[in-house]
């Protein structure tokens, strides 16, 4: 209980506006999971950070470094898919701890490489490759097992929980990889990613079996269908991926930050690493002020608002030529979009039946994954026909008329109910 509550007194009005931190005092499980993931997401980051920094030392390519990328798409798509088959169809603990200690394995193999000094740039793309796969098998039972640890009133704060975790390790793993890569070198990265994983293994080991409930389908190609069938028979689920993607892959800046760093505000590399931040700082901003995001009923209609938000504030964006208008702009875009995600996760786990949520997981890593990376060959294929002001005003614009057209076809999701959810 909160001091407030022994001593009788009604709360602050301004406490109730800040991060509910409950699903963590609730529950022990959730906490456990919820710290070893915070602490591996660092590690993990400063891994992405090296490697790319590594493959770009042996090859001196900026094309090499973008085929790290494309080896952990193609797999991330496509276990993303049979890895939430997979989830629905077996103990999502076990499945997750098999996965887990794949990806920690794969830091050593890192680890190891870099202290021997290989140089091998395929190794490299081999280790991206079965790490996006252990990933896209990984997430998606995590994500099946949250639903199962806390009461459905309080998904919305531990979606928000979620949210900060990631875009903690957004923010603060690339920097701390860059000063330990500088001070140690590339291996001293991998070793302390190998060191953090394992609170992640910790938490996992310390969770009760976690079977699926209800009919249990085998993990195979009718499986995937079933998932996909069902999504696209439930509205409500399904407007939660349509509109994200209208921002992800309308109006996603991310490519042109590069070339407006110079354009629009005269700058260079730290520009660039100012503009890339924005959206993340601005999403753990909203983080801090999230406490009364569970008490909103109407969260497609909520959603559609933030995404709508996030359309005009990338628009803006595109028209700013002072730094700080734009910083600010990309921050307001990060904060709408992070209340747009901890709604869109809350109707994904409270409106799907548990037996399918694995699956559909699974499609969510593939529209987080794939999202953005289509947005980034939209804003380049735009920007390289007209200009990069073209490009970002027009994919905000863009955004904000797909989600009104949207809303026309799929009337019921402004007036989806969080206490009597359909999916």
């Amino acid at each position: 209980m909160t001091d407030d509550e022994i001593s009788g007194r009604s709360p602050a009005p301004w406490r109730a506006l800040l991060t509910d931190i409950g699903p963590l005092r609730i529950s022990p499980d959730y906490r456990r999971l919820w710290f070893g993931t915070t602490v591996s997401q660092l590690g993990q980051q400063m891994t992405a950070v090296a490697l790319a920094i590594q493959v770009y030392a042996i090859t001196r390519s900026s094309f090499a470094v973008g085929v790290v990328g494309i080896c952990a798409f193609f797999p991330l798509v496509v276990f993303g898919l049979y890895g939430g088959a997979i989830a629905d169809a077996m103990d999502r603990r076990r499945l997750a701890l098999v996965a887990s200690s794949g990806l920690w394995v794969l830091s050593i193999v890192l680890a190891a490489q870099a202290l021997l000094d290989l140089r091998q740039v395929w190794l490299l793309y081999v280790v991206a490759a079965v790490q996006a796969s252990c990933f896209a098998v990984n997430n998606p039972a995590r994500a099946a097992i949250i639903p199962r640890l806390i009461p459905a009133p309080m998904l919305p704060a531990a979606n928000a929980l979620s949210t900060a975790s990631f875009n903690l390790g957004f923010t603060v793993g690339p920097l701390l990889g860059g000063v330990v890569i500088g001070w140690q070198g590339l291996g001293a990265a991998y070793l302390v990613d190998c060191v953090t994983f394992t609170a992640a293994l910790y938490a996992l080991w310390r969770l009760p079996a976690v079977p699926p409930e209800g009919v249990v389908r085998r993990a195979g190609l009718t499986s995937v269908l079933e998932g996909l069938t069902y999504l696209r028979t439930r509205p409500n689920v399904l407007m939660t991926f349509l509109v994200d993607m209208c921002a992800m892959v309308l109006a996603q800046p991310r490519a042109l930050f590069p070339a407006v760093a110079g354009s629009f505000y005269g700058g260079g590399t730290r520009t660039v690493g100012l503009l890339a931040a924005s959206p993340a700082i601005g999403s753990l901003g909203a983080v801090i002020f999230s406490g009364r995001l569970g008490r909103v009923r109407r969260q497609g209609l909520a959603i559609m608002i933030c995404v709508v938000a996030y359309g005009a504030a990338v628009a803006a964006f595109g028209l700013t030529r002072v730094i700080w208008l734009g910083v600010l702009m990309l921050a307001v875009s990060g904060a709408a979009d992070m209340v747009s995600s901890v709604y869109r996760n809350t109707i994904l786990q409270v409106a799907t039946p548990d037996a399918l949520r694995g699956r559909l997981q699974g499609v969510f890593i593939v529209v987080v994954a794939g999202g953005p990376r289509l947005g980034d060959f939209t804003a380049g294929t735009v920007a390289s026909i007209t200009t990069e002001t073209f490009a970002i005003v027009s994919g905000g614009c863009a955004c904000m008329a797909g989600v009104a057209l949207l809303a026309a076809h799929y009337r019921g999701f402004a007036r989806y109910d969080a206490v009597d959810p359909q999916p």
